[in-house]
């Protein structure tokens, strides 16, 4: 198998977030299956390779470079081209487009329809994110009512619903980084959260929503917004409940009754299983064997299938106006 090369903007810094300890895991899982290292683009780090020194190599053709930070994606195409790249896609909504020598491997079953549309000439996969195993529900006596992290939360939650409800329950507001997140959700009866505002914000879209996941492995009862990778797996009234329903009246009553109620609503294991290592890495098995014998082909053939861009697009329209037009008039 070819080398894989993670490539990302750096590892420390302002480059920490959730969108590289996901990518950082799935270094993890692919180095169990093939050779693969991390490459920094934009920050040298001391103990990492950096990409314009490794381009400067003779030979690259055994080697697949894998990128996923959205808004360097169009660059970073670019200065590619003549290599082996593959797509590993979080969040969609980002303005540019891939040609079909770029395979595309997607995070959630949303991202996944959304570059099906957009690029239906690629290769596309769907690898979800892992869920650790330390995310489960331990059966503890829960102390905490409400826990709400304010990263991503909205206005609305911060500044109206908190409030309100502090004053019926304990409520518990994280905006500091957690050591034990699994510990945190089994100490936690309800988790809010609401991100549709946040990534409206970013014209991007929530790529795989891994924290309400996390609390419902955990069993928390959790209400969540339900755009982007939300909707993959959250099912309101079945496993969840949505939060933001027309009046901060209606999401308090809703709140309580759920605190007040012996039962709740949980993800079954089956669901879980998902998102768990063994079937994550049996995927990522699949998708690297194709994913070789792909770039082996096109060693040898070019892309010969028309790309769905807008001047296609508008002559496919004209066309089929044509044949209506014609079947009206000429054929009546």
């Amino acid at each position: 198998m070819r080398k894989l090369y993670f490539l990302l903007p750096g590892t420390q810094g302002r480059f920490v977030c959730g969108g590289l300890w996901a990518e950082l895991k799935t270094l993890k899982l692919a180095q169990q299956i093939c050779s693969a290292e991390v490459v920094t683009y934009r920050q040298r780090e001391a103990d990492k390779l950096f990409l314009d020194d490794l381009l400067r190599e003779a030979n690259l053709d055994n080697a697949i470079f894998v990128i996923s930070w959205g808004f360097d994606i169009a660059k970073l195409v670019a200065k590619l081209k003549q290599y082996n790249v593959v797509y590993h896609a979080h969040s969609s909504g980002y303005k540019f487009n891939l040609p079909p020598g770029i395979p595309i491997i997607t995070v959630s079953r949303n991202t996944l329809g959304y570059w099906g549309q957009k690029s239906p000439n690629n290769l596309i996969y769907y690898l979800p994110n892992e869920i650790s195993p330390e995310f489960k529900n331990l059966h503890l006596e829960r102390d905490i009512d409400v826990l709400v992290q304010a990263r991503k939360s909205s206005e609305y939650l911060l500044t109206e619903l908190i409030p309100t409800l502090k004053q019926k329950c304990n409520v518990h507001l994280v905006d500091y980084y957690v050591e034990d997140l699994p510990g945190l959700f089994n100490q936690a009866k309800i988790y809010l959260y609401d991100s549709a505002e946040y990534w409206a914000q970013q014209t991007v879209s929530e790529g795989f929503g891994l924290q309400p996941m996390e609390a419902l492995a955990c069993g928390c009862q959790v209400f969540s917004s339900v755009n982007g990778g939300l909707s993959d797996y959250l099912d309101p009234g079945f496993n969840s409940y949505k939060i933001a329903n027309y009046s901060k009246e209606y999401d308090v009553a809703k709140i309580l009754k759920v605190l007040q109620s012996s039962t709740g609503l949980s993800l079954s294991e089956e669901v879980l299983k998902e998102y768990r290592y063994e079937n994550i890495i049996q995927r990522l098995r699949v998708i690297l064997k194709e994913l070789n014998e792909f770039f082996d082909h096109k060693q040898h053939y070019q892309s010969n299938i028309p790309t769905l861009t807008q001047l296609r697009l508008n002559q496919l329209r004209i066309k089929n106006l044509y044949k209506k037009v014609k079947k009206k008039y000429f054929h009546a």
